[in-house]
């Protein structure tokens, strides 16, 4: 099974300590910037999102058998309509193959769940809303921002009413347990777990480039091998971002090919095939009970929240951010109430992240800003602006 995750999020221009209580536009930086989001979104676009649309729709009308799944932020979905209308309509293309089904998610790639109960639910209407509006599902299974997941989650997303959700197959949670199988969440009834094979996926999101790997490179039918070397397994789980094919790992490193020829590697074998993450939830018994007392993501050595909450910096801004939710709802100010959900997209405060260790290099990479602090001192000028806004209306803060 094969889910891929595609988001960009609205990222905070240099914006100082004078342009608060001046200007409220914290998201449009100049085109040539580092931090321009039309610049970036039409980049990834051109180097990711069209070249492998392009593929996968060949794919899927080649192989009636393979099967892709995606979730797709509301940020994203709103620049793909902005900047790169010919993006969208080619992951429309792939929707309306109807072997591609569409994940649930929080519209603005919050940790709202941690914060704010209520603005999370909203936030997950709203991208229900969009994704009805732009490819006509409406998604089934849940997973929460970074694959952020506890027991308290899927209690959750089962009293919603979805039937599965997704979360890291971390080995601390699972134990001497294989992700490749389907399971059940403790203290549920109707959901079911499906669990990142981190190994396998991270072969291809990470690994699949690295000419110092000792098994680059990696071909299709060595992969594959290695999926059917496992007699036990159920389903294998290959989670990973969409921006793996061609962004992180670029076209020249021979990844376009790589996926081009799996489907057909993949099913050469008796048996073997592809599902959507519903599809396998159907087809497949749960095989244990699951308990995640403590919260996992897809992110970092550690696999918890410490990428986006490590650090004093972090902890300040999210908590003075979502500290202003009542006073910032009860004005009825759309634009206001906007930019407050961009600022809850969890890339600010992982651009804050000071893991300069194992993780470092990944963490520079994705940010914009020269330095953890310089992304902070952005955020918390843009957070005092929103409480300028607030003032002018008369509101206490």
């Amino acid at each position: 099974m094969l889910y891929l995750h595609v988001h960009q999020p609205y990222r905070i221009r240099h914006y100082t300590i004078f342009d608060a209580g001046q200007n409220h536009d914290y998201f449009n930086a100049s085109y040539e910037s580092r931090e321009s989001n039309e610049r970036i979104l039409q980049k990834v676009a051109e180097k990711s999102y069209l070249p492998t649309n392009a593929r996968l729709l060949e794919l899927l009308h080649t192989h009636p058998e393979f099967k892709v799944s995606l979730s797709i932020t509301g940020t994203v979905l709103e620049q793909l309509e902005k900047w790169s209308p010919e993006a969208l309509k080619s992951f429309q293309e792939l929707t309306a193959t109807g072997q591609v089904e569409i994940v649930a998610e929080t519209y603005h790639h919050s940790l709202a769940f941690f914060y704010s109960r209520s603005e999370f639910e909203t936030q997950v209407k709203m991208h229900a809303d969009k994704i009805m509006q732009l490819f006509g599902q409406t998604p089934k299974v849940f997973r929460n921002t970074e694959l952020a997941y506890n027991n308290d989650v899927a209690y959750w997303a089962d009293k919603a009413g979805y039937k599965g959700v997704l979360c890291e197959g971390w080995d601390k949670v699972l134990d001497w347990r294989s992700p490749n199988f389907v399971y059940r969440p403790t203290y549920t009834e109707n959901i079911r777990l499906l669990m990142k094979n981190y190994k396998l996926s991270d072969d291809i999101a990470f690994r699949f480039g690295d000419h110092d790997w000792a098994e680059w490179p990696l071909t299709a039918d060595k992969f594959t091998h290695w999926l059917n070397e496992d007699h036990e397994a159920s389903n294998f789980n290959l989670f990973m971002d969409y921006e793996t094919f061609g962004e992180h790992q670029w076209d020249e490193s021979g990844i376009f090919g790589f996926l081009e020829h799996l489907p057909n590697e993949w099913l050469k074998t008796e048996g073997n095939t592809f599902m959507t993450v519903s599809e396998v939830i159907d087809a497949f018994e749960p095989k244990e009970v699951i308990d995640v007392p403590n919260t996992i993501t897809w992110a970092d050595t550690e696999r918890d929240l410490s990428a986006w909450l490590g650090n004093a910096m972090q902890q300040e801004a999210i908590h003075a951010l979502y500290a202003l939710q009542e006073r910032i709802l009860a004005t009825g100010d759309l634009a206001l109430i906007e930019d407050w959900r961009r600022l809850q997209t969890s890339d600010h405060f992982y651009y804050m992240c000071t893991k300069w260790f194992n993780d470092g290099d990944i963490h520079a990479y994705f940010s914009p800003y020269e330095t953890p602090y310089e992304a902070y001192i952005n955020f918390m000028n843009s957070y005092h602006d929103v409480t300028f806004r607030l003032r002018e209306k008369g509101v206490e803060i």
